[in-house]
C-alpha cells in the first residue's frame, strides 16, 4: 500500500507477524489516550494503527499526583495505568476512534496471569478493527509492575499463554531493566506471541534534592523513563533481539521523534514503530514522523520499506 498523498513509490506497508498495517507508524499505548483524544491533531486513518492505553479488566484508579516530571532528555511518568476497564472502553471509547477511520491495536495489563485471562477473553468479541492486543507485561509504575512478568521468561510465557482468549494476534511488551531480553523474548514466542514490542520505559526516579522530597506521588517506587534518553537502549534491545531470533517480528518503541529515529529503529530489525513521548510536546508527532519516514525511504532508493528491516545485521555480514 502506498502512502496516501505522497507521489513517493516506496511501499510503506509493514507486516507484524500475521497483522498486516498500511504503513510502520503507531501511536504508542499510554501516550495518545483510550480513543480518539489526537482526531483534532491528525488523520488517525493515515496511522499503521493507534495503540491504546493499557486497559485492566476492571477500572483502575492509578497512581497518586505528582505523575509526570519532565528531564533533560526525556520524560518520567508514574501515571499507573489508571484507565476504565476494557467492557467500558469498548463501550464508550472505542467507538470514536473507530469513526474516525483507525486501525486500533488493544493494550492489556493485569496483577497477575488471571488477571491478564479476564481482560484478553473481554476482546474476544472487539470488532475486527481491533487487529492485535499489545500484552503490557513490563510497566514499572505499579506494584503489577514489580512483580516482574516481563523480567522472567516463565512469568512472560505464563501470562501470553492465558491471554489467547482475545482471538488475534498479542504482542508481547517487554522490560528494558533486563540483563537479557533474548531468553524472554523467545518465552513469549513459544507462548503464543505473534511479535514482541521492544522497549517499555527504563525504571527511573527524581528526588527534590531542596526537600529531599521524591518528585512523583509514586514515591520510593519511581516512575518510568521515556523519551530521547532511552533511544539507544531501544535501538540496542531491537537489534540484539533480531539478531539472536531474526524470525519474531519487532514493533520499535523508544525515543522516536523523527523519521530518521524511526528509520534506525527499522534497520536494526523492527519491523514497524510506535511514537510516544514525543507526541505531549506535539500532539500529530505521529504524523510528521511517518512522512519523514516516508522521505527517507525514498532518498534511501528503495521501493519497499519491509526490505530495510534488519538492514543493520546484513551490512555486518558482508564487513
Amino acid at each position: 500500500m502506498r502512502r496516501r498523498g505522497r507521489s513517493s513509490a516506496v511501499d510503506l506497508t509493514a507486516t507484524v507477524g500475521s497483522v498486516v498495517l498500511a504503513n510502520p507508524v503507531m501511536t504508542a499505548s499510554g501516550t495518545g489516550g483510550h480513543g480518539a483524544e489526537l482526531a483534532p491533531y491528525l488523520d488517525l486513518g493515515c496511522l499503521g494503527a493507534v495503540v491504546v492505553k493499557s486497559l485492566s479488566a476492571e477500572p483502575w484508579e492509578g497512581n497518586p499526583p505528582v505523575r509526570v516530571r519532565e528531564t533533560s532528555a526525556g520524560m518520567l511518568n508514574s501515571v499507573g495505568l489508571q484507565g476504565p476497564g476494557v467492557e467500558a472502553w469498548l463501550r464508550d471509547d472505542l467507538p470514536p476512534l473507530l469513526a474516525a477511520g483507525a486501525t486500533v491495536v488493544a493494550s492489556i495489563w493485569g496483577r497477575s496471569a488471571a488477571d491478564y485471562r479476564r481482560a484478553a477473553d473481554l476482546l474476544a468479541d472487539a470488532p475486527r478493527e481491533v487487529v492485535a492486543v499489545e500484552v503490557n507485561l513490563s510497566c514499572p509504575n505499579t506494584e503489577a509492575g514489580r512483580a516482574l512478568f516481563a523480567h522472567s521468561a516463565d512469568a512472560t510465557a505464563e501470562v501470553m499463554a492465558a491471554t489467547a482468549g482475545c482471538r488475534r494476534p498479542r504482542w508481547a511488551k517487554l522490560s528494558p531493566n533486563v540483563t537479557d531480553l533474548v531468553p524472554i523474548a523467545a518465552a513469549a514466542r513459544d507462548a503464543g506471541a505473534d511479535a514482541v514490542t521492544l522497549v517499555n520505559t527504563v525504571m527511573a526516579m527524581a528526588i527534590d534534592p531542596d526537600t529531599a522530597e521524591y518528585a512523583l506521588g509514586s514515591g520510593a517506587r519511581g516512575g518510568g523513563l521515556s523519551g530521547p534518553a532511552i533511544h539507544p537502549i531501544a535501538v540496542r534491545a531491537v537489534h540484539d533481539v533480531h539478531a539472536a531470533l531474526p524470525q519474531l517480528p519487532i514493533v520499535g518503541v523508544g525515543g522516536v521523534r523523527t523519521g530518521r529515529d524511526a528509520a534506525e529503529l527499522i534497520v536494526a530489525g523492527a519491523s514497524a514503530v510506535q511514537v510516544g513521548t514525543a507526541t505531549f510536546e506535539e500532539p500529530r508527532a505521529a504524523a510528521r514522523v511517518l512522512d519523514e519516514l516516508g522521505s527517507w525511504a525514498a532518498r534511501s532508493g528503495c521501493t519497499s520499506l519491509s526490505d530495510r528491516v534488519g538492514a543493520a545485521h546484513s551490512r555486518e555480514m558482508h564487513t
